[in-house]
């Protein structure tokens, strides 16, 4: 028997969407091991249907979580809300127990769970809350390359006009020093390039088209440059509409963005097929599709599973320089 280290757990996750899908194609085709979370009995079933193998390959195993009722593809049953829930928590119980290596996961139904009375508001606040961590960094990555485009994000979720009063001093520090750490560690570049995007159009125009720039964002960028010293080179503010010129990104090790879509349409056209989320400042590696669960075309075989298979590819990159820099 062939012995396989230790897998990457795959939250396969809302059963009625598209995840269940993209799961179970990029575990078929895996060469990596993989413990798919989730009902086996219905991941067999949605292997059968796409014309797969009945058993996955060898490095494939399942950890089973039983569903709260059999789903139909498109609609979504407050009855497996729980189920979801439970896929997560026990993929967050399998790394930190040392059975799982990282956590990748497929899309989960945020209305659903709030539905179902759950407080969720996404993989990343869950995982950071089951992690114990105050504060952790989105970042998205155009592909698994070590040449990819890689933009975090200073904050989320949040509407544009709460934007500019949520970016403080305090907030720059602990995403720089999250996203500075999490190169070194995970990446394992040494010394990285980062490029800083001001807030305001033209990086605010010395003043003339705001002041965070000048207020906030210089400010802390002067104080991060102390702190890190030569481990990381910080440049910036610069304007968001030149950041991604090519012959510029050739530099950057990464973009740090202040706000949602200041930084994701351009990664995302560069990439969306194959990108991948990623979560910085957990204690282990969680990469995630970058797509939602597609009820509309869901149990019609026809989902693309290679941001899937990116997110997997990535994950086991990560996990590897994690284990390379504390050996």
């Amino acid at each position: 028997m062939t012995a396989y280290p230790k897998p990457l757990a795959i939250t396969t996750g809302e059963p009625a969407g598209i995840g269940p899908e993209v799961s179970v194609r990029a575990a078929w085709a895996a060469e990596t091991p993989l413990v798919l979370v989730g009902d086996r009995g219905m991941l067999l079933e949605t292997a059968r249907r796409l014309g797969l193998a009945p058993e996955p390959p060898a490095c494939v195993t399942f950890h089973h979580v039983p569903l709260g009722t059999t789903p139909v593809p498109g609609e979504l049953s407050l009855a497996n809300s729980e189920y979801v829930i439970r896929t997560l928590a026990e993929a967050h119980r399998l790394v930190t127990e040392g059975a799982a290596r990282a956590i990748v996961t497929a899309p989960v139904q945020k209305s659903i769970l709030i539905e179902a009375g759950h407080c969720f508001t996404g993989h990343t606040e869950f995982f950071a809350e089951a992690a114990g961590v105050s504060r952790v960094v989105m970042m998205l990555v155009s592909s698994p390359e070590a040449d990819a485009l890689r933009v975090a994000l200073a904050t989320t979720h949040l509407p544009l006009r709460e934007v500019p009063d949520a970016i403080t001093p305090d907030l720059l520090r602990e995403v720089l020093s999250i996203l500075v750490n999490d190169l070194h560690r995970s990446w394992a570049i040494r010394k990285p390039v980062i490029a800083v995007a001001g807030l305001n159009p033209h990086a605010g125009e010395n003043g003339h088209m705001g002041r965070e720039e000048i207020e906030v964002i210089e400010p802390a960028l002067g104080r991060a440059r102390i702190l890190f010293g030569d481990t990381a080179e910080l440049v910036g503010p610069l304007p968001a509409d030149t950041i991604f010129v090519p012959s510029k990104m050739k530099r950057w090790d990464a973009v740090l963005c202040m706000y949602h879509d200041q930084g994701l349409p351009t990664l995302k056209h560069v990439g969306f097929e194959r990108g991948v989320n990623v979560t910085l400042g957990l204690p282990y590696v969680r990469t995630s599709v970058d797509h939602g669960t597609a009820l509309d075309i869901a149990g019609r075989g026809i989902a693309d599973a290679r941001s899937m298979t990116a997110a997997i590819l990535l994950a086991q990159t990560l996990a590897d320089n994690r284990d390379s820099a504390m050996a």
